[in-house]
């Protein structure tokens, strides 16, 4: 089951936040097709927010296929974002970024600051990338 974290100083809206976890869950195969979604007291328990929030997040992602609510069972996940072959590329990678973190760490980088360096590395070099297809 998906734990739900919210960064108060990301400036993405909570309900925004939760979206894009459920999303990222299921594009990593972490969600599958079947699996329950937390119940919106859980949530709420759990990340200190308003019950409304939660509610939004899971209509939106019911607008957009993603999951279905079944009355007095739950939020049930409808399909998913990756494909096995996705998935299967993941691991392998997933070990590259862990060893690059260590890395990080090792050079004295805090979490703020290895957020900071991949955003701005990941937008240079998708900006780069998208100036070769123009």
């Amino acid at each position: 089951m998906i734990e739900f974290h919210l960064d108060a100083r990301s400036g993405v809206a909570p309900y925004m936040q939760l979206i894009q976890q459920v999303r990222h869950a299921m594009r990593l195969g972490l969600l599958k097709e079947g699996d329950k979604l937390p119940t919106v007291k859980d949530v709420v328990a759990s990340v200190a927010i308003n019950p409304n929030t939660v509610l939004k997040a899971y209509r939106e992602l019911e607008y957009e296929g993603l999951v279905q609510p079944r009355p007095g069972l739950g939020t049930f996940v409808t399909r998913t974002l990756g494909d096995e072959a996705d998935l299967a590329a993941h691991e392998p990678l997933r070990r590259d970024l862990e060893g690059w973190l260590a890395k990080a760490r090792d050079a004295g980088l805090d979490d703020e600051s290895i957020e900071a360096l991949f955003v701005n590395t990941f937008r240079h070099f998708s900006a780069e990338r998208a100036g070769r297809r123009g």
